[in-house]
Formats: structure tokens, C-alpha cells, sequence
């Protein structure tokens, strides 16, 4: 019973993943438009940061549509098919959870920061329009 439980969860993801994609691109919003000096700004302060997620992943496409929103670049590190990504994850975090924001700050130390909430509450906290 167990083989047919995971065959059927395979397939609905295969099946589900060209729809979320394409429903994230179709509803992807415009972002915040900044002058050329803020954005360099803005720019600067997310050097500093990385973000693991999965593609399809429910919770990260809502993190990536905020990252959108606020017109940030931030590193995108794709954990689920890049090893050298999820084995940096599991040992700086602890854990295999994505969505995982990577915090450095100025003298190096690292924050990993989980859930969605949490990361899309920080980011609209540090760089939302004022």
C-alpha cells in the first residue's frame, strides 16, 4: 500500500507542478519602484542574505513573490536539486525546511531564519517603502 501512496503523490506532483509555476508567473506582482540611489541602497543591504527554497514549494513561492513585491535581489539557493545547497542548509540550520532565509551580518555571524511568515514579516520590516 505504501508504494502505491507514493507513486500517486509523485504523480499529482507531477502533474500539479507546470500549474503552480505558471500561476506564479501569470499572478508574479510588479514590485516597488525606488530611485536609482535607493535601490543601490537596498541592493547593498541584501548582499548579505540567501534564500534556500524548493521551486514548487507552496510556502517558498509565497516567501519569492515577497522578495517580488519588495523588488529585492536576493540570492536564490535551489535546496531540492542543488546538493552542495541542501548540505549547507542541514549544517548551518540544522534542518532540511525551506523556506530558509540566510542572514549574514557585518562581522560574519550567521542567522537562519524558517517559516514564511517570519521571513516575509522581516523583509517587509528591513526594506518595505516607508
Amino acid at each position: 500500500m505504501k508504494p502505491l501512496i507514493r507513486l500517486f503523490c509523485k504523480t499529482l506532483r507531477f502533474v500539479l507542478t507546470p500549474f503552480m509555476l505558471a500561476w506564479f508567473w501569470l499572478t508574479r506582482p510588479k514590485g516597488i519602484v525606488r530611485p536609482a540611489a535607493a535601490q543601490q541602497a537596498v541592493d547593498a543591504r541584501t548582499r548579505n542574505l540567501a534564500l534556500y527554497h524548493y521551486a514548487t514549494c507552496p510556502f517558498c513561492l509565497k516567501t519569492r513573490r515577497e522578495v517580488r513585491r519588495l523588488s529585492l535581489n536576493i540570492e536564490l539557493r535551489d535546496a531540492q536539486h542543488d546538493a552542495a545547497h541542501r548540505a549547507a542548509l542541514i549544517a548551518g540550520g540544522g534542518k532540511a525546511q525551506v523556506p530558509c532565509l540566510l542572514i549574514t551580518d557585518a562581522e560574519g555571524k550567521q542567522t537562519w531564519m524558517y517559516e514564511s511568515g517570519d521571513i516575509n514579516a522581516y523583509l517587509a520590516r528591513e526594506f518595505g517603502a516607508a
